[in-house]
């Protein structure tokens, strides 16, 4: 058994991925890479308009920043590899990469969680407590806030991440997903995972599930505040702002759910490499345009820009 885990450090992983369904391989590749181009796109640009811009300078649009920079990051950590395996017939990684996107994967993922929360946060002051926003979510502690998102991911990732690769693979190379995850990994295993699939269920509560609940109560005092108002400009703003974020922790959080929060059986593997996919390559690119689309700040600073760029 040692000697067949020793031996996988110098081999590979062959990604099953879509092999089942051959004659959408093609048509997946190109959907794919318009979406990896989109993500690339967006994101680059909130970071770089959010940078520029000094009125976008704010806790919202830092938090929006780092969140785009996360989606960036998580999709080059898995697509890339995604789209060379269904282009050319190997659909091999190595034993290292596969480590290393485990890795990756878990980190800026769970990162995410932690962020999400971190922005329902700033939401909740702003909308709640205006009057002391500006000392409540002043720059310094908004860093620690994101520090503190990157770390605990990074941190997380770093245990459970070797703790999955800690188990006994016997030789098993064929991995039944289009990219390294922790559930399709453990069933490679021929020794009893039941401590792992423990671990996997603890570290989704903690980290999908509580991430969730914090969100929930957040929006349920905005919700409570939201129906005291009387201005319905200030109304229609917060609706604006909070229903975008709103909109980006379903997209994150209802496939994430699906996948790590119910047992794993070969029947549901299928659906599960679509939700992932959803995920994985939609939602980073999705989650620009809803934070930009009938934004009047967004709109606002290009027309700046604009003009900045002809006066010059």
């Amino acid at each position: 058994m040692v000697e067949n885990f020793n031996a996988s450090w110098e081999g590979y992983f062959i990604f099953l991925g879509f092999s089942k369904w051959p004659h959408l391989e093609v048509v997946l590749f190109v959907v794919i890479l318009i979406f990896y181009m989109m993500t690339l796109m967006g994101n680059l640009f909130i970071i770089i308009l959010s940078h520029l811009d000094s009125h976008l300078h704010t806790p919202m649009y830092f938090f929006l920043s780092n969140l785009s920079a996360l989606d960036l990051c998580y999709t080059t950590s898995s697509v890339p590899q995604l789209l060379f395996n269904l282009w050319g017939p190997k659909k091999t990684i190595s034993y290292a990469g596969c480590m290393l996107q485990l890795y990756f994967v878990l980190a800026l993922g769970t990162t995410e969680c932690v962020l999400l929360v971190v922005m329902s946060y700033d939401r909740y002051v702003a909308v709640c407590k205006p009057l002391h926003y500006s000392v409540l979510m002043n720059p310094r502690f908004c860093q620690l806030l994101a520090a503190a998102s990157w770390v605990c991911g990074f941190t997380t990732s770093a245990l459970h991440s070797s703790f999955t690769f800690w188990v006994p693979l016997c030789g098993h190379r064929k991995v039944d997903h289009f990219f390294c995850e922790v559930p399709a990994l453990l069933q490679l295993s021929c020794v009893d995972i039941h401590a792992n699939e423990m671990t996997l269920m603890v570290m989704s509560a903690i980290f999908v599930v509580i991430p969730l609940i914090l969100i929930l109560s957040s929006y349920a005092a905005i919700a409570w505040t939201v129906l005291e108002m009387q201005s319905t400009t200030r109304l229609q703003k917060v609706f604006g702002t909070c229903g975008a974020h709103l909109t980006v922790v379903s997209l994150f959080f209802i496939p994430i759910m699906c996948i790590y929060l119910q047992p794993s059986t070969k029947s549901s593997q299928d659906h599960a490499k679509f939700i992932a996919l959803f995920y994985t390559v939609v939602t980073p690119s999705l989650n620009p345009l809803i934070y930009t689309l009938r934004n009047k700040d967004v709109r606002g600073a290009i027309r700046r820009l604009s003009r900045y760029e002809r006066e010059k």
